[in-house]
């Protein structure tokens, strides 16, 4: 009784201090609202990743070793299929040209101005491949289409194998800071060169790929999204609170309680230093569903008050402190659940969780006292009880007591099978199939990986055993080698590797004869060569990008078609593996490259989120035993809230058969929400058994009758809500939103027919009716 008599004097003190009130929450939301002003948004597909990451920290010595890798990348796409056209070559050397103006531009490099080396008699000439001035000769222009499909260099990297499309590749030097900025202006720098270019040869169509572009997309994918969508959930909230609640007060109190929420949880997370990143786009609509599944709980107490006939202020003070104990446990299970996403490895999925888990707080806070304070200000009426289908609750309690034999077995058998199907899942992250086939740069990565060098790029640093030990024969020949280990791989399209331009220079030295297309003899040769070359080169198109200035360590770049996380990780295993096995002269290997990153991250993540939904399901039974004061009604709700996720990755195994990075989080996230339902149900049969001395069935039935139309009601806002997203171009949150949605509709269905059931079967102890309060 002391619980009760609590939650009846705070609804007293809400309401009798109503002003002040309403008065503090604007205060203290204006404060934390202007946490807003000192709003970042990043901007790096490296948000994904810890500053620690063993990956990324591979990644980050590549580039300090040999240069950032960050590009651009224009495929010229002649519409007669011939990218060594006059048309096609004359577009290729414009947009070379044009492409050095490019914000942050390091170096261009492209068919135009590849470096052709030539020998006569001891002289080495290095020019561009195409001299401008003769591309009206069809003899000049079949040459360089011999040459550039012949050099193992250019075919399958910067012209396709087929001749088809080329290649305007610039690397950018994006600055440290600002880079949201820089990366929004070389993105607009590229797409107006790009539209410049296709008026300007009207018969050659440009598509823009890169890393900047990777980057751009997925800001403005977040932006455009969440410009629909937080609209759309405000306007579906709003329908389905006034079909479902009936009143324009309760759809206005909660409302302005989402607003407030939002707000909140926005400028919180920012004072509290969490960056904003296009991951986190989704937590203000996360955070508005919440709200309404905890607003739903009061406005439906109080509708079910006033039909009793109470007044506004005691229906109002009724519905309060029949839902305070179930909406601050619905509330700190799903922040915990929220607050478990700081398991994961990946930091904009902690961030995501911790920005929703400030909005959960300040849901709770302003719906048990913003939300009475002002309701007792608005004109209130009872509204006729709508019924679901031509059912009331008690039909329906009545239906799942009657049955509830037949639907024990029916869940035994679906669990059953569900659990059969999780294993058919694979773990698969690919970085550019993050976005709909709706968005532009899909398409063109798609095209590039159909037509050109694929989107998967590996990246190895070889160390040699010897400083200076890069021009050693012995080590030259073992990268040799495993660079044709690569290219004897089926889903490789183009390795890029020093070798290739040695065996070059050492053919053109030699007059150039085919037969010493090969690995010079000596290393004073080779080092000899190599100076000579660097010597001939233009200015940004030096070797640095694949040798290190000590002339230590070399890299290979491995392009191939897109390939699934396992398949990139078993093919990156057995490369370490040949390395080990066939190059005693390299030293060291650093493994590295964006898809590798994603690959890792994937199965790391995933450990790591099994701790976290483990953590949190313990935390959350302890919360439940403890609050709820029976081990058995306690053991017993731990089964509605752990069979919907099994369910949802059981369907999930029989039709998609693939979970993203952004998925492995779901569990955690889903747990904290599907516990509201049972933590709802069962504070009222426990109230049923305690106060009213009801035996398990009827205590059923009054749990129907004064929760069930909140848990329905809830669950419809919560389904619509996530329903939202699968309309998202980011695939991860429209994944997210199907697999949640779908959760969330199965743990109703379970809280309403398989609860019961074991409710009924377990609880069987006499009804212990509380003493009255003296």
């Amino acid at each position: 009784m002391a619980r009760e008599q609590f939650a009846n004097r705070f609804a007293e003190r809400v309401l009798r201090a109503r002003w002040l009130v309403i008065a503090g929450t604007l205060v203290w939301v204006a404060v934390a609202t202007s946490g807003i002003a000192r709003f970042e948004l990043a901007a790096d597909y490296r948000i994904f990743f810890d500053d620690d990451n063993p990956q990324l920290l591979g990644l980050e010595a590549l580039e300090n070793t040999y240069g950032k890798n960050e590009n651009i990348a224009f495929l010229i796409v002649p519409d007669d299929g011939d990218a060594t056209s006059e048309d096609a070559l004359e577009a290729a050397v414009w947009l070379t040209d044009a492409a050095w103006q490019a914000p942050w531009s390091r170096r261009v490099d492209s068919l135009a101005n590849f470096q052709n080396t030539t020998a006569d008699g001891d002289d080495l000439y290095v020019r561009d491949l195409i001299d401008p001035l003769v591309l009206s000769d069809a003899a000049a222009r079949s040459r360089i289409r011999e040459i550039a499909l012949s050099d193992p260099r250019i075919e399958g990297s910067i012209l396709a194998r087929n001749g088809d499309v080329s290649v305007v590749n610039v690397t950018i030097e994006l600055p440290v800071e600002n880079q949201l900025e820089a990366v929004a202006e070389v993105a607009e720098f590229a797409r107006a060169l790009s539209a410049q270019a296709e008026e300007r040869f009207p018969d050659i169509d440009l598509r823009t790929v890169g890393t900047v572009m990777v980057n751009q997309t997925f800001v403005e994918a977040s932006i455009d999204s969440q410009m629909i969508f937080l609209p759309a959930s405000l306007l579906l909230m709003a329908v389905v609170l006034g079909v479902l609640v009936r009143g324009w007060a309760g759809v206005l109190g909660t409302g302005i309680v989402i607003v407030f929420s939002i707000l909140a949880s926005m400028g919180l997370g920012v004072w509290a230093g969490l960056p904003f990143s296009p991951p986190i786009a989704p937590a203000p609509t996360i955070v508005l569903m919440i709200v309404v599944a905890s607003c739903v709980h009061l406005l439906v107490g109080l509708q079910q008050r006033l039909r009793a006939g109470d007044s506004r202020h005691d229906a109002i003070a009724g519905s309060v402190s029949l839902n305070l104990q179930p909406i601050f446990l619905a509330s700190l299970t799903t922040a915990l659940g929220f607050l478990s996403m700081n398991f994961s490895e990946v930091p904009p999925y902690r961030d995501l969780g911790n920005f929703v888990a400030f909005g959960i707080g300040a849901s709770f806070v302003l719906s048990v006292t913003f939300l009475p304070a002002l309701l007792s200000l608005l004109p209130l009426r009872a509204a006729r009880e709508r019924q679901f289908g031509g059912f009331s609750m008690r039909q329906l309690s009545d239906i799942a007591l009657r049955h509830r034999k037949v639907v024990f077995v029916v869940w035994l058998v679906i669990v059953a099978a569900m659990i059969a199907a999780i294993p058919r899942n694979e773990l698969n992250d690919v970085l550019v199939h993050f976005f709909d086939e709706s968005v532009e740069f899909r398409q063109d990565t798609d095209f590039m990986d159909e037509r050109l060098s694929g989107n998967t790029l590996l990246e190895y640093s070889l160390h040699a055993d010897t400083e200076g030990g890069v021009t050693g024969p012995e080590f030259l020949t073992e990268v040799s080698n495993f660079a044709e280990w690569y290219r004897d791989q089926p889903p490789v399209r183009h390795v890029a590797v020093i070798t290739d331009t040695f065996r070059q220079l050492n053919q053109s030295m030699h007059g150039d004869d085919p037969t010493e297309y090969r690995i010079p003899e000596s290393q004073e040769l080779a080092a000899q060569y190599l100076l000579l070359y660097e010597l001939s080169l233009p200015q940004g198109l030096d070797v640095n990008n694949q040798i290190d200035r000590s002339r230590t360590s070399t890299r290979v770049s491995i392009s191939a078609e897109t390939l699934y996380s396992a398949d990139l990780l078993e093919l990156n295993a057995r490369a370490e593996a040949w390395l080990a096995d066939n190059a005693p002269s390299v030293d060291d290997v650093n493994s590295t490259g964006p898809a590798t990153l994603f690959a890792y991250i994937g199965q790391r993540n995933i450990r790591a989120m099994l701790l976290g939904t483990v953590v949190v399901l313990v935390a959350i039974s302890v919360i439940l035993l403890v609050t709820l004061r029976s081990l058995r009604v306690g053991l017993i709700s731990i089964v509605p809230n752990l069979i919907p996720a099994v369910l949802g990755f059981g369907v999930w195994g029989l039709t998609v058969q693939q979970v993203s990075l952004s998925l492995s989080v779901v569990v955690a996230m889903t747990v904290g929400i599907v516990v509201d339902d049972t933590v709802h149900f069962l504070s009222k049969y426990l109230r049923a058994r305690r106060e009213y001395g009801h035996d398990p069935e009827d205590a059923v039935h009054y749990a129907f009758d004064t929760a069930g139309r909140a848990l329905v009601t809830t669950t419809v806002v919560l389904v619509s809500g996530f329903l939202i997203f699968a309309f998202s171009p980011m695939i991860p949150t429209a994944q997210v939103g199907i697999l949640t949605a779908m959760i969330i509709g199965f743990a109703l269905i379970a809280d309403l027919t398989l609860l019961p059931a074991l409710l009924t079967a377990v609880d069987r102890g006499p009804a212990k009716r509380a003493a009255p309060a003296s």
